[in-house]
């Protein structure tokens, strides 16, 4: 049964293999990491890992996150703990294939070992042993309000274990929390992606308002007496739009919970969609624990 299943992620992943190196990175790019950006990290968001021990040191497996802050800091936080760990792999982080093929960051993604969200790439770097980093909530999760930092919203999208099962590896819940944060999100709309323009163009369905974005509009619109209004106001639009006002900003401690690997055969026995929905159910629920039980321990320490 082992090596059946083996010889089925074998050609399942054969198309899917777009990088090279899944989950390892490029020396050059983690010694750039280490020596420029780390130290920031570091000291903005003092990012711990609980649980490491979860994490299998060889052989594939999915692990299931929580995604917010619009996704910066959280990866941040993660490369950062990660870095160091006794393992032959790091998690191939699935990305977003608009981010992923745009400069410079698509660049430093691939270099960091991160794959296109597709299911033929996660397969492609789960038949070559690597564990593969998955955000179901993706932009539904990173962009929602900060006032909602502290629940878990996978938009019920359940990919993520049909590529469990097709690859029949077990999948590891972790729960971040903190890093919704540090660029906080005041509110989205799908009309104000459309309304301008370049964010629809790239994908972006729910366009987040951010707090910097707001402050930063605000300033801009008060020098209209200086630069004249039609300009001021093209700026201060330009500023939403550009990457700059969803930066992570606000120094806040991040902490990663990594739970116990949850057998596929015992989450998915079979293919139904209410056995779908049952396995969607606790995965999400093991994530949002492992958020609030971080939650708790800080309430009571």
């Amino acid at each position: 049964m082992a090596e059946s299943a083996s010889v089925r992620l074998e050609q399942l992943g054969r198309e899917g293999r777009q990088q090279p190196n899944p989950g390892q990175p490029d020396p050059e790019a983690l010694h750039f990491w280490s020596r420029f950006i780390a130290p920031f990290v570091r000291l903005a968001f003092r990012p711990v890992l609980e649980g490491g021990d979860n994490l299998a040191r060889e052989g594939p497996y999915l692990l299931v996150a929580n995604h917010s802050g619009l996704g910066n800091a959280d990866i941040a936080c993660l490369i950062e703990t990660m870095v160091g760990q006794p393992r032959a792999h790091f998690p191939a982080a699935m990305v977003h294939p608009v981010s992923f093929n745009s400069w410079p960051a698509g660049g430093w993604m691939a270099r960091l070992g991160a794959i296109p969200s597709t299911y033929e790439a996660a397969l492609g770097a789960l038949s070559q042993g690597v564990p593969v980093l998955v955000f179901p909530g993706g932009d539904i999760e990173a962009t929602r309000p900060v006032w909602r930092a502290r629940c878990v919203d996978f938009g019920g999208r359940k990919g993520f274990l049909k590529i469990a099962r097709e690859a029949s590896v077990p999948i590891v819940p972790m729960g971040i929390r903190g890093s919704h944060f540090t660029a906080p999100i005041l509110f989205r709309s799908r009309l104000l992606s459309k309304l301008l323009v370049f964010p629809y163009l790239t994908g972006v369905r729910r366009f987040p308002v951010t707090l910097l974005g707001v402050m930063g509009a605000i300033a801009l619109l008060a020098a209209s007496p200086r630069v004249g209004s039609p300009v001021a106001a093209a700026m201060a639009v330009l500023w939403m739009v550009l990457p700059l006002s969803q930066i992570p900003w606000i120094p806040w401690s991040v902490r990663i919970r990594v739970g116990k690997p949850i057998p596929v055969d015992e989450l998915l026995p079979d293919a139904t969609e209410e056995t779908l929905d049952r396995a969607y159910g606790r995965v999400r629920g093991a994530v949002e624990d492992l958020v609030k039980t971080r939650e708790r321990a800080e309430e009571t320490a």
